[in-house]
Parts: C-alpha cells; structure tokens; sequence
C-alpha cells in the first residue's frame, strides 16, 4: 500500500471534510469511501476500513455535544438500543452480502431523504418549540431506529440521512440535539460493524487511522459549528448536502 505525502493527505484532509459533514448531516463516507478505494482497496475491505474513521469521530461528536449540554443521558439508551440490534445484523450482511447490494441501499437512502426534505420539510427540521417524543411514545420510531442501525452495520454511508428521518422526522427533535443523538445512534453499530470486520480481517489500519486523524477534527469543529449555527442555516446545509449526496451516489 503507497503511504506517499500525497496519499496521506488525501486521507486526512478527506477526513477532515466528512468529519465535518458526518456531524451536521450525513453522507461524509461519500468522500472517504471513494478515497480509500483511490489507494486499492475492494469496496469490501474500504468499507470495512472506513469504520475506523467513523468510531472515533462518532466519540469524538459524543463528547462535545454532552460537553455543550446538548446531549440528555435519559434520551440515549432509548434510541441506543434499537439501532445496536439492527447494527448487528447489519453487520454480519455487510461482511457477507454481495457488494452488488451496498449502491442501491445508499441512492435509496439519499432519494428518498431529498424527496421527504423538498416536499415536507418541517419533518425533518420541526418548528422551534416543538416538544420532542419519547420513544415508547412513538412505536414506528422504534422500527425507523432498528432499520437504520441494520443500514448503519451494512453500509454506513449516508446513514446521518436516515437517522435524521427519525430522531428529526418521528421523535420532533430539534436539529441541534437530532445531531447529537444521531453521532451515538452511530456509535453503537460501528462498534459492532468493527468486530465482526476484525473478525473477518477485512481492515487495513494504517489507512483507517490516518482518514480518522481528519474525522475527529473535522467532528471537532463541527460540534461548535452546529451549536451557534441558526437553525435555518442547518436545515439548508443539511439539504444541499442532501442532494449532494444523493448526485454522488447516482454517478458513482
């Protein structure tokens, strides 16, 4: 594997860029993904290999928004667990399914998270004010969760999308704490993800590791961004990155 000056760039500065991205909305792995395979790489292995980044930038996000007070321990383990479960068996499909299956999940993903953003916007980002429900209040958050934690363990990539239709869409959080409860909706079926790609010796950790230098500080700077960001200005990042998204996925 070439770990020249321009390839080690490459991985961090990309990092750096989805890092950000991953953090306010989703569809960073769009970057990095495409990056790794740049070096080489199998889509199987640099798939496997991108959860390294994707883990610490998720620890990373973690502790800012719970640094910043944004992130309630009661609202955690609720949205925790159906996305862990799914994580699993996501998981398990990602280091054994044909990698014919990774591109329709994600456009599909991406499409349907455009279509939702342009014809009902006020889903995904509820007027402020808006009281939040809990999760046993909201049986059909519970399943959006599960399946996006099965997305999350199988592909990963533009998984933010998904996780955003739920916690913003069905759950009524506002885009603030939707992001901060997104990054530990992530972390569970990463951990996962990861043992089961060590297990099967499908990461390469050199790369993995350089790409997540730039990823945690690129969630770094991100927390802070998402903060002191208007709410305006989140809804319009996090539709442009939308759409983004979703022309990477179709060209690629």
């Amino acid at each position: 594997m070439d770990y020249s000056l321009f390839t080690v760039t490459l991985l961090i500065g990309t990092g750096f860029i989805a890092g950000i991205i991953n953090t306010l909305a989703g569809g960073g792995s769009n970057l990095t993904l495409p990056a790794l395979m740049v070096m080489g790489m199998p889509a199987d292995i640099a798939n496997a290999t991108n959860r390294v980044g994707v883990l610490l930038q998720s620890i990373s996000a973690t502790f800012g928004f719970k640094k910043a007070k944004k992130l309630d321990n009661v609202d955690i383990l609720p949205v925790l667990i159906p996305s862990i479960l799914g994580g699993v068996i996501g998981a398990f499909c990602a280091s054994y399914a044909p990698e014919t299956w990774l591109k329709p999940l994600l456009l599909t993903a991406m499409i349907s998270m455009t279509l939702v953003m342009i014809i009902r916007p006020k889903l995904i980002a509820p007027p402020e004010g808006t009281i939040p429900f809990k999760v046993s209040e909201k049986p059909s958050a519970w399943i959006v969760l599960f399946l996006a934690g099965i997305y999350s363990g199988f592909v990963q990539a533009g998984v933010g999308f998904v996780l955003i239709a739920a916690l913003a869409g069905t759950l009524r959080y506002d885009l603030v704490r939707t992001n901060a409860l997104k990054v530990v909706c992530v972390l569970g079926p990463t951990v996962l993800a990861l043992i089961v790609f060590i297990w099967n010796d499908q990461i390469l950790w050199v790369p993995g590791l350089l790409l997540a230098c730039g990823t945690v500080l690129g969630s770094t700077l991100a927390v802070k961004m998402a903060i002191k960001a208007n709410p305006n200005h989140l809804k319009w990042f996090l539709f442009i990155m939308t759409v983004c998204g979703s022309a990477a996925a179709l060209i690629s």
